[in-house]
């Protein structure tokens, strides 16, 4: 086994039929699967999460088209290195189809000069692009270059494909298949298991147990539950408070709230405080839910909330997290009513795009005295001076008499 290359990289596919996963873009009746097999690709941005297979899948296009194939990683490179592929593929000697595939991984790490200097040529064909990222092209990539490229989505492989992974790593000769191990299907299982999606993770964890354990005498090395528990790290919630797992999980959390799911509310806390989230911003958060969402049928959320803010902002962490729970159950727990939202938005609409007329002269202000003979605050008359505290007056300007934007839902007493 050459030491100097991972598991990982050993096995990776070299053709469509040895790729693992990720049936719903590379499958049999898909386009990506036949533009591939044709060897018509065009420029596409792969994303997704660590160890999806993004790598593996530029390896084997890299294997299958006819055109020439360039690798370059944007952590390491630059607009020299972009340059210097653009020069060899249109060098007729060096490059008689006129056309390269240019590989970037990590594409989101370009930065906008970078991005640009590709661009002209995704454009007119001389390189069809394929980039890999761990983070939404939407928000990381150069708008131009996503108009001109296919967007593929990949997602975490599943238990059953890394299962599949580690099977053939066992088996094949460049992988494990000189060594004699013994290994039940459960204890393979709870490695793909304890991945968390990520294939890289499971290979390294089986390498490093395979290694680390010694022979016994019966020839074998033994892979037992607690060998691949102390050769692999524990399964981790994938989230990056700078990437799109950031919305994703923000998302998922302001929606349990809403949706009157304690328990999901809480894990969601649970994956962005764990993913190293500021207590503040969720904090926020909360504050936002409980006046969007609860409103009216519970005004009382909204002091709680904006209470757990202040505590939170005193306290800090770790502690913060036991108010942020008790906000966020409080929250989700409460009867849930938009009403205010739905006014506010609606009577904001109407002064951005209608003719709302003036302010009745009777509510209008009227510090001096002299002011009143133009007619502010004429006619006024004060609640409170009234039986109930209430008399009947307009306040809206008479263009809007009858618009309703605050209209009690069953929530609201």
């Amino acid at each position: 086994m050459d030491s100097k290359e991972p598991l990982a990289y050993r096995i990776r596919p070299k053709t469509l039929e040895e790729y693992v996963g990720q049936e719903h873009v590379i499958g049999k009746d898909k386009i990506l699967y036949r533009t591939i097999k044709a060897d018509r690709l065009s420029s596409i941005i792969l994303f997704g999460p660590p160890g999806c297979g993004k790598t593996s899948l530029a390896r084997v296009i890299s294997e299958t088209t006819k055109y020439k194939f360039y690798k370059i990683n944007a952590v390491t490179s630059g607009v020299a290195d972009i340059k210097k592929v653009i020069e060899e593929t249109k060098n007729f000697m060096l490059n008689p189809a006129g056309k390269s595939i240019l590989f970037i991984d990590e594409i989101h790490r370009f930065n906008k000069l970078q991005q640009d200097a590709l661009l002209p040529y995704v454009e007119d064909g001389t390189i069809i692009l394929i980039g890999a990222t761990t983070e939404n092209p939407y928000f990381e990539v150069n708008k131009a270059l996503i108009s001109r490229s296919m967007v593929i989505k990949l997602e975490a492989l599943t238990q059953e494909n890394i299962y599949t992974v580690l099977k053939n790593a066992l088996q094949r000769k460049e992988g494990l298949g000189e060594y004699q191990i013994k290994i039940e299907d459960s204890t393979l299982k709870k490695l793909a298991m304890i991945s968390g999606g990520d294939v890289r993770t499971a290979l390294n964890g089986l390498e490093i147990a395979v290694l680390t354990t010694p022979m016994e005498t019966d020839g074998y090395i033994h892979i037992t539950d607690e060998v691949i528990k102390n050769s692999v790290q524990n399964k981790k919630a994938v989230f990056d408070k700078d990437g799109d797992s950031h919305y994703d999980n923000i998302s998922a959390f302001i929606k349990s709230m809403r949706g009157s799911d304690a328990d999901a509310a809480v894990f969601y806390l649970a994956r962005a405080l764990n993913g190293g989230e500021d207590p503040m911003f969720l904090a926020r958060r909360i504050v936002i839910c409980a006046s969007e969402d609860v409103g009216m049928a519970n005004p009382n959320a909204l002091v709680v909330a904006n209470s757990a803010m202040q505590a939170v902002h005193m306290v800090g962490m770790p502690e913060a997290q036991i108010i942020l729970s008790e906000a966020a159950v409080y929250v989700a727990e409460s009867k849930k009513s938009n009403a205010s939202y739905l006014a506010i938005n609606k009577a904001l609409e109407d002064v951005r795009s209608k003719d709302t007329g003036d302010i009745p002269m009777h509510i209008r202000n009227a510090p001096i005295e002299n002011m009143k003979n133009f007619g502010y605050g004429e006619g006024y008359l004060y609640p409170h001076d009234f039986p109930g505290h209430w008399v009947e007056q307009q306040y809206l300007p008479d263009k809007m008499l009858g618009t309703k934007y605050y209209i009690k839902d069953e929530n609201i007493k």
